[in-house]
């Protein structure tokens, strides 16, 4: 009996060890992701090489790219190329982020509404973090409506490209940050109670999270900006 006890013991605190070491090398990659994004993101603003990219093309351009490096993340995910891979895409989202940034800049107040962009977006994070690190409920269910908000909101996205409302841009967006904070708290849960064991897979699943609050909060704030 005592050795099963001790059995049952050993698999718990070796369980929870596997699961902190996760969430911590999570944390790290993810804090580590954002520097090839602000390098992609300054590129992007210097050269202007994404200024063509408007309309259609830069939807497909982006779409093509995104899909195909997810598609390499997954596939590398568990052999040493998973992080510069995954480093390859941060660099890539920060690209295509910055035509939007460079937009941004040209207001008066441009840099402040990044700045205030980046602390919400900071914000929120340690909100969800905080709350999946206390929360006992299971959140397992919240992932199959999550999805299909994400793909409601992609597909209003794509089409207001081309329709180029302001009142769908922002309902889009105000749904966007909804969305994508609940997803933060659900995968952080999904890493804490043992259900994400690649720290690749969560860093993705998180960043991109971070990434579209970020992008919907500058959005939102842009159509305030003073212009010059």
């Amino acid at each position: 009996m005592n050795d099963n006890v001790q059995t049952l013991d050993n698999s718990y605190l070796a369980s929870a060890q596997q699961r902190n070491r996760v969430l911590r090398n999570t944390y790290w990659l993810l804090a580590l992701s954002l520097l090839p994004t602000v390098l992609g993101a300054w590129v992007g603003v210097a050269t202007g090489i994404t200024a063509s990219l408007s309309g259609g093309l830069g939807l497909v351009v982006f779409l093509g790219g995104a899909f195909g490096f997810i598609f390499a993340i997954e596939k590398t995910k568990n052999s040493a190329a998973g992080v510069p891979v995954l480093l390859a895409f941060t660099f890539f989202m920060g690209l295509m982020l910055s035509r939007m940034i460079g937009m941004i800049l040209g207001f008066k107040n441009g840099s402040e509404l990044i700045m205030t962009a980046m602390g919400g977006t900071a914000g929120i994070f340690f909100v969800m973090a905080s709350v999946a690190s206390v929360i006992k409920r299971d959140l397992s269910g919240m992932g199959k409506w999550l999805f299909v908000g994400a793909l409601v909101v992609m597909v209003g996205s794509i089409v207001n490209v081309f329709v180029g409302s302001s009142a769908a841009m922002m309902a889009i967006s105000v749904a966007v940050i909804g969305i994508f904070s609940a997803y933060m708290l659900y995968d952080l849960k999904r890493i804490i109670d043992g259900g994400e064991t690649n720290y690749i897979t969560a860093t993705l699943a998180l960043y991109l999270s971070m990434f579209n609050v970020f992008q919907a909060l500058l959005a939102l704030l842009g159509m305030g900006g003073d212009r010059e």
